[in-house]
């Protein structure tokens, strides 16, 4: 198994530090706000990243973490007249809600700032002793950056070119522009902890050090998360941390790309900034989480009407074909051979640093397998359809009744169900009367509604494929 480390900028082998055990930390969200897309990015690729190396036999420990005090929570409760326990309780309650909306699964542990802070303080004191850290006049503790001999590698920059006021805070209490805050003193009436330095509360990037070394160990197999946090964020993660332990800090960092909107950076001030929850009122979960499983999790991906329609369409492709199927829970061993081609390729295409779009070509490929056993081999579609399932399961998909999905949510459709019905009864009896015309035209007045109509021996049956974006 291959996976690109963004420290070394190529793919590597998996070599876990404990054969057959996985330990994996990925920095998780500032509850000080709902979840918006960027953070389902990250939510979903690493679900993915999870499900997989389970699913091939590793013994993964998923750490994700919460900051749940920072200078955006003090602000946000602040204007909102209410405690910091408050806000981040229900912006916490919320992110679950949404993940467990995208299927995402959660993490084993998910440690909140506020619950480490001794340990942090703790690492704090350690920087001091070695000399990488000092305590300034007002109260704040920052890190000396040059002090650091490694600092700039995981982005691959030069600390000489990073210039002061453009990517790093101008601070008359600092040694050197370059260093960062691990201890902010605390001003009156904010939220404090005691310290050896006064009253106050950690800097964001000592909260991950202390987590994820207090979960994982001083050296831990696979780092993640989003696009931004390369610099400063984890760049400050390493220096802090190596600095501390001695020891090398990550064996591979991983980071997802990031979600643009109509091709445009999504942001605030663009007006083109939307949160999970304000989506998914719109669309099923399954849809969007397809949309972000489409793409590789290093590539960008575009969030607009027109790939959420496509996404639509395919996971239709996939449920059309899994409708009316008895799925084979085990029989059939002799077709298994056919099947297991598929799960072979897959792997490969998983194994190959995560690639999820091609894994998602070998699925469509078996689709196409699977509808044609379903009309010149019946025997053997149940096994394909099992085989359908069982990978589908490991990106998280298909997991839904076929049709409760092909009839697209309430919120969705056009008519109400019971209005669809009428018009089907309607039909029937138009076509028992040989009113064709009738029945024709009920038809076609519903699959310009994006109903579509399918008869059988049983009866009549729909579904709903919205139409495509224009």
């Amino acid at each position: 198994m291959q996976i690109y480390n963004t420290l070394t900028r190529r793919k590597e082998p998996l070599s876990p530090i404990e054969p057959g055990k996985v330990r994996m930390y990925v920095c998780g969200m500032t509850v000080y706000d709902y979840c918006h897309l960027g953070h389902a990015r990250v939510m979903v690729a690493f679900d993915v990243v999870t499900r997989y190396l389970r699913w091939r036999g590793f013994d993964v420990n998923y750490v994700r973490n919460i900051t749940d005090i920072d200078d955006k929570i003090l602000k946000r409760a602040d204007e909102n007249g209410e405690s910091i326990a408050s806000l981040t309780t229900r912006m916490i309650d919320a992110m679950h809600e949404d993940e467990a909306r995208l299927g995402v699964l959660r993490p084993d542990f998910e440690p909140r700032a506020t619950g480490h802070v001794s340990e942090i303080i703790a690492m704090i004191e350690t920087l001091i002793d070695k000399g990488y850290a000092y305590a300034a006049d007002n109260g704040d503790v920052y890190y000396r950056v040059r002090r650091f001999e490694g600092y700039g590698k995981l982005n691959n920059r030069n600390p000489d070119e990073m210039r002061a006021g453009a990517r790093v805070e101008v601070d008359e209490h600092k040694e050197d522009p370059l260093d960062f805050v691990l201890w902010k003193a605390a001003k009156p009436g904010e939220a404090s902890w005691p310290s050896p330095w006064g009253e106050g509360r950690p800097g964001w990037h000592i909260e991950c050090s202390a987590m994820s070394t207090c979960c994982l160990g001083d050296t831990f197999d696979i780092h993640g998360g989003g696009p931004d946090l390369t610099f400063p964020h984890h760049e400050n993660e390493i220096a802090q941390s190596e600095a501390a332990t001695g020891k090398p800090y990550v064996n591979t960092w991983m980071h997802a790309g990031a979600v643009r909107v109509n091709q445009e950076k999504m942001s605030k001030s663009l007006g083109n900034f939307f949160t999970i929850r304000e989506v998914l009122e719109a669309h099923d979960p399954e849809v969007v989480r397809y949309l972000l499983v489409a793409s590789h999790y290093r590539s960008p991906i575009n969030y607009a009407p027109d790939s959420l329609a496509e996404a639509r369409k395919s996971l239709e492709r996939f449920y059309n074909a899994l409708d009316g199927m008895v799925i084979d829970d085990g029989g059939a061993e002799g077709d298994g051979d056919v099947a297991a081609r598929f799960g072979e390729r897959f792997v490969a295409a998983m194994d190959d640093d995560f690639n999820t779009p091609e894994a998602l070509s070998v699925l469509f490929d078996l689709v196409r397998e699977l509808n044609r056993a379903r009309k010149d081999a019946p025997e053997m579609a149940p096994v394909l359809a099992r085989e359908l399932r069982r990978l589908g399961d490991v990106l998280g998909l298909f997991g839904q009744e076929p049709q409760r999905f092909l009839k697209g949510s309430q919120a969705a459709l056009p008519l109400s169900e019971d209005e669809i019905e009428a018009r089907i009864r309607h039909r029937a009896e138009a076509k028992q009367a040989r009113d064709f015309a009738t029945a024709d035209a009920i038809r076609d007045e519903l699959a310009a509604l994006g109903i579509v109509l399918k008869d059988s021996r049983e009866g009549t049956s729909w579904v709903f494929e919205a139409p495509q974006a224009q």
